[in-house]
């Protein structure tokens, strides 16, 4: 089996790839990445040590695309996910997240193969979310009824971002529809783990791990700056996991939309990040506030599994705690890789 990874010098990606690789047999695995982020020239290094060839083009780049070798599967990971970058740069999310599946799309036809989408949970009505979420962000347990499952609203506003992903989501089940192909849909909620290279706002758990061990400092951001936003986190390895378990049974399982995320067992607010970092770096820093939040931040989101589990028999396995020390014993390691980039 041919697989081709859009987006594979990048954290899920990269770490896809190498997962892949280890666990599939008679399978050749490929990347697709311009290296445009900082730490994907790192992670096309990992890559190349585990023989996995990167193909330098962009994602815009349809006539390239055409032109490389055929495959059975085509994993697009590859997506601007910083969501404020919608207000200061639209033309970038619409290329990149909605183009580019695009040109994946006609690359899929080409080749008659088979194609997973990360999405997000970004697809999820901000209103609505306010609405289900407004009576509990100071509180950290939760019912089941405070999950999202995916018949949740997905009406306007979602952000840009949410918007192409979700009109990516509607492309696909149209070509797919008409030349016959099989698709999975997987909308991802917060994904953390090792060689994340964490920031503000994206891979914010990666970050809050790093700041406490470099004693460097941070902010809550939004909501008065309490620190009650609450999200779920799902280990990198689960998210391999369960994307393998798709592969094996994509004959039997396809043209589905799933839900996956860390679930109300791995639900953890800002504050409560902090408390645990604190306690597994042993250092304390200064957390500042700033009250604003953005039109488009959420005060809470936790993912319902329980579609996924039905088809796959799956839950992740690795909790918040396992999540944080698996982060910590990878920054440990790579002091002087990570300063560059943090």
């Amino acid at each position: 089996m041919k697989i081709l990874i859009t987006g594979g010098c990048g954290f899920v990606g990269s770490n896809l790839a190498v997962f892949l690789k280890k666990n599939i047999k008679n399978s050749t695995i490929f990347s697709l990445d311009n290296l445009y982020r900082k730490g994907s020239l790192i992670n096309e290094k990992r890559l190349k040590y585990n023989k996995i060839k990167n193909f330098r083009i962009n994602i815009q780049d349809y006539i390239n695309i055409l032109k490389l070798k055929k495959f059975d599967l085509i994993i697009d990971c590859c997506a601007e996910p910083a969501i404020e970058e919608s207000i200061k740069n639209p033309d970038k999310i619409i290329n990149t997240n909605l183009i580019g599946t695009y040109n994946i799309l006609k690359k899929c036809i080409l080749d008659n193969s088979k194609i997973i989408f990360l999405s997000t949970s970004r697809v999820y009505s901000i209103k609505k979310l306010f609405q289900l979420y407004k009576k509990r962000i100071s509180k950290i347990k939760f019912s089941s009824k405070y999950i999202v499952n995916e018949s949740f609203d997905t009406s306007s506003p979602k952000s840009l971002y949410g918007f192409s992903k979700l009109a990516s989501e509607d492309l696909i089940k149209e070509f797919c529809f008409t030349n016959k192909l099989k698709y999975i849909i997987n909308r991802f909620g917060v994904i953390s783990g090792p060689w994340q290279f964490g920031k503000q706002d994206q891979g914010f758990v990666s970050l809050w791990v790093e700041r406490h061990f470099n004693k460097k400092k941070l902010n809550y951001i939004g909501f008065g700056g309490k620190g009650n936003q609450l999200r779920d986190v799902i280990h990198i390895d689960d998210v391999c996991e369960i994307i393998h378990k798709q592969i094996l049974n994509f004959s039997k399982i396809n043209n589905e939309i799933f839900n996956i995320g860390g679930g109300l067992r791995n639900t953890i607010s800002l504050k409560k990040l902090t408390f645990l970092c604190e306690k597994l770096t042993n250092n304390k820093i200064n957390i500042g506030k700033i009250k604003k939040t953005s039109i488009f931040d959420i005060p809470a989101y936790i993912t319902n599994n329980s579609k996924i589990y039905k088809f796959y028999n799956w839950k992740p396995k690795k909790n918040i705690n396992t999540i944080l020390k698996d982060i910590l014993i990878w920054v440990e390691s790579n002091k002087k890789l990570i300063k560059k980039y943090f």
